[in-house]
């Protein structure tokens, strides 16, 4: 483990990395960031509703931004925020990290029209892609090796999963009994909590020498934000629409770009060589896929409950507490089972899971039950997820070389993030064309009571069943692209958090 004597340290702050005075509260200061960043997908989701009346969003299209404007940023700079960490300090870079994130919040929750909350949520995405990498570098700096930092890493690994489920709760009550706006509001007092404790708790790491690279993390978000453009844009005018077309040419035309850059740079911010190694590329593919249909599902799902059903957001909150209680009973399974059974046929399973219950969520109707139909499909998706998580790690770090451990893992939340953005947009486009296709056919229904939530219902299925195709997609990688056995797993893998 790497120690250094902090040279900014603040009286009483804690002397060194090797020499943490209170590691518990050390633990508690970055386990709190990382939940609140993890949390701020899900309370916001169960906002969606509230949100889009709120602030005139035109569409389902237009209101997939709310989402996107963070997960896009959120993914396209997390490899810039671990390397901003490493150069100019971990500690420091942590707490600028969450209190962009936490002024941000605030600023948002105070939006008065939508270009403002998604300019918020954009800068939410820059602190969270700065405290989310130096959060868990920080477990490494501040825990020695072997049990302490195992159970560092395990109870974060535990705040990243309950993250979900406190935030479709806390979502639910801040929306129903405050409003919409203190799902942001919330984030405001916790960050600046953490900010004061951390130079208390947390040393500070040694600076390392190399490029920052901003450049190449830049490119690489701005080809992602003109591709989801692209997605949205043709959703509302059509894919042979100029600005459409337009859209996708700069998309591919910084997506190259960045590639070039990464494979002629001597410090590239993602190496290439990583996917080398046919088991790892298999591995970013299933995550990809799994945040692209994952993300989607509760984007519409989250508004089909509340929208269709009549659910209120606290109820909304409740009925998807199933999907985080069956994730963490499958992943402590999957956790037992991953060096006995081969790791591809685990991850499979989690993609056949998770497209059965895709697929049966697009037989919903605006009548669907939520005991009959919505929670057994949830069920089947969560333990999709839960069979995934945990062996799609091991397979993303086997066969590793050390220096490269930390940017394999890190290229995981990387893909699952690029994959939620893509994914909602693609399925968000697929979705608006079904629902207006349904619109057209059916005009002598339109002022008959219950026509708003058929049309919508008719699109979200359609994104559920294409989500499930995605699946399929997953599935194949898992099996074709997939080869790393049990006996290959390296212990070095054991501890890591799941993705």
């Amino acid at each position: 483990m790497t120690t250094a004597t902090s040279t900014h340290a603040a009286p009483g702050s804690a002397d060194s990395p090797g020499h943490v005075r209170h590691p518990g509260l050390a633990l508690l200061v970055i386990a709190s960031a990382q939940l609140m960043v993890v949390l701020d997908a899900t309370i916001v989701n169960i906002a969606l509703p509230h949100i889009r009346t709120a602030l005139n969003f035109s569409s389902i299209a237009e209101l997939s931004w709310v989402l996107n404007a963070y997960t896009l940023v959120f993914g396209g700079l997390l490899l810039l925020g671990g390397r901003a960490g490493d150069l100019f300090g971990r500690r420091r870079m942590f707490i600028v990290g969450v209190l962009v994130f936490a002024f941000a919040s605030l600023a948002g929750g105070f939006a008065w029209d939508k270009g403002w909350l998604l300019a918020m949520r954009a800068l939410q995405g820059v602190g969270g892609a700065i405290a989310s990498p130096t959060a868990l570098s920080l477990i490494a700096t501040t825990f020695d090796e072997g049990k302490a930092r195992n159970r560092a890493f395990g109870v974060y690994a535990a705040v990243s999963g309950a993250g979900a489920a406190i935030g479709l709760i806390l979502g639910g009550l801040l929306t129903d009994y405050l409003s919409w706006r203190w799902v942001l509001f919330v984030n405001a007092p916790i960050g600046v909590a953490i900010a004061i404790a951390a130079p208390f708790f947390i040393a500070e790491s040694p600076r390392a020498s190399g490029r920052f690279a901003i450049a190449d993390a830049l490119t690489s978000t701005l080809g992602m934000a003109a591709l989801v453009y692209g997605f949205i844009h043709a959703a509302t005018d059509g894919w042979g629409n100029a600005v459409t077309i337009g859209s996708f040419v700069l998309a591919l035309a910084l997506l190259t770009s960045f590639v070039v850059m990464q494979a002629r740079s001597r410090q590239p911010l993602m190496p290439l060589r990583i996917f080398s190694n046919r088991s790892r590329v298999g591995a970013y593919t299933v995550m990809l896929i799994i945040g692209a249909a994952v993300f989607a599902m509760f984007f519409f799902l989250t508004q089909y409950v509340q929208v269709v059903l009549g659910f209120s957001p606290i109820r909304a909150g409740l009925a998807f507490l199933p999907v985080s209680a069956t994730i963490v009973v499958v992943a402590q399974v999957v956790s037992r089972l991953v060096h006995r059974l081969q790791p591809k046929l685990i991850i499979a399973s989690g993609t056949v899971f998770g497209g059965l219950g895709l697929y049966s969520l697009s037989q919903l109707t605006p009548t669907s039950s939520y005991a009959a139909h919505v929670l057994p499909s949830i069920i089947l998706i969560a333990m999709g997820m839960g069979s995934i998580f945990v062996p799609i790690t091991l397979a993303a770090v086997a066969a590793v070389s050390p220096q490269d451990t930390g940017i394999a893992s890190a290229m995981l939340n990387v893909g699952q993030q690029v994959g939620g953005t893509v994914g909602l947009a693609s399925l968000t486009t697929v979705a608006t064309h079904a629902a207006n296709s349904y619109y057209n056919s059916h005009l002598s229904s339109a002022r008959s009571p219950g026509f708003a939530a058929q049309v919508f219902t008719h699109g979200a299925d359609a994104a559920f069943v294409t989500g499930a195709l995605f699946m399929v997609v997953g599935l194949a990688a898992a099996l074709f692209l997939i080869t790393v056995r049990r006996d290959d797993v390296p212990a070095s893998a054991e501890g890591l958090p799941a993705a």
